[in-house]
């Protein structure tokens, strides 16, 4: 299975990289993924098929509000996780990454299972480490960095054990 999905990977890759996907990818791939959460109460994503995925649940840095999005993200292999805001090679920063800054306390959901974490924006030099793991998992995911005109933000997300402590929403009843 490995083999396969790999294989896939790298056919896929390229394509992700294309002008269509770009203006095309943050409007299909959304509602598709929330469609899917919704109908699996939030254990499977589309994302997942082919790399590492979860959801990131964040409080809105003005809104203050709930909010909830499907990121893929790589191991660090120290039990954490790298996620990039390439925001599909965007101009702007997603929203994901300033309610992160302004709130470092989240939590995420992986294949069906809902953990708090603390989210620590990866320093200047770590960043090239960062985006060699993330690339070995999808070559040529810089691209987004480089095609976006602005350095994109990293952060490693820390799972963290809360005790007595209110945590971030914790996933509704579509499961994310």
């Amino acid at each position: 299975m490995t083999v396969l999905v790999d294989t896939v990977r790298i056919l896929l890759a390229p394509l992700t990289r294309t002008r269509l996907f770009r203006r095309m990818g943050p409007v299909v791939l959304p509602p598709v993924e929330k469609m899917i959460a919704v109908v699996s109460r939030g254990r499977v994503q589309v994302s997942a098929l082919l790399v590492p995925s979860l959801v990131l649940h964040t409080i809105g840095a003005r809104s203050g509000t709930p909010r909830d999005v499907p990121l893929m993200y790589t191991p660090d292999g120290q039990g954490r996780a790298i996620v990039a805001g390439t925001n599909f090679a965007g101009e702007r920063h997603p929203a994901w990454t300033s309610n992160l800054l302004a709130n470092p306390d989240a939590a995420i959901t992986v294949r069906g299972r809902w953990m708090p974490v603390h989210a620590e924006r990866i320093a200047d030099d770590e960043r090239d480490a960062a985006w060699a793991r993330i690339e070995a998992q999808w070559p040529g995911y810089r691209a987004y960095e480089r095609g976006s005109g602005r350095t994109v933000r990293l952060f490693r997300l820390q799972p963290v054990r809360r005790t007595g402590e209110a945590a971030p929403h914790e996933p509704g009843p579509h499961g994310a």
